[in-house]
């Protein structure tokens, strides 16, 4: 089994969001995108801070779950308002850009420069400045790393 089967998205690239709105996948998450899961797209995110892009599939998947949840439930309804009060279908065009919703664009300030990341089997795009903030914000602690040694990481 080849190792992009498990993990098809994983680094960082650096990308440009045009002055349209639309993001030009870089080609080393393009080819697996469209090689495993197709041109379909969930654009989306949590806190508007930074973009999620999901692959139909995989967006599909999470649905499903949430599905099983009871529909009152209070975190799968704050979840639901906010992934579908940012988030828009939407589908990779041949050039490998896909469309950002324009609330979303605002919000996590997607202009220009932006890091892709790959996040196991979805796209995190951020804009750079907000990225390193981020990161410097939340630290990878001692705690993170115990709880990763459970897991044999």
């Amino acid at each position: 089994m080849s190792l992009d089967a498990v993990w098809p998205f994983r680094g960082h690239e650096q990308a440009r969001v045009d002055d349209k709105g639309r993001l030009k996948v870089p080609n080393a998450f393009r080819s697996a995108l469209e090689g495993k899961y197709g041109r379909e797209l969930f654009v989306t995110s949590l806190t508007g801070e930074d973009v999620r892009i999901y692959p139909m599939p995989v967006w599909i998947e999470i649905e499903e779950k949430l599905g099983k949840m009871p529909s009152t439930h209070p975190a799968r309804i704050r979840y639901l308002d906010r992934v579908s009060f940012f988030g828009q279908t939407g589908e990779l065009d041949t050039q490998g850009r896909v469309l950002i919703p324009q609330r979303l664009r605002e919000t996590a300030t997607m202009t220009g420069d932006v890091d892709v990341l790959g996040a196991y089997n979805y796209l995190d795009v951020w804009n750079h400045d907000r990225l390193l903030t981020k990161m410097q914000r939340d630290p990878f602690t001692d705690d993170d790393a115990r709880a990763l040694a459970q897991f044999g990481i």
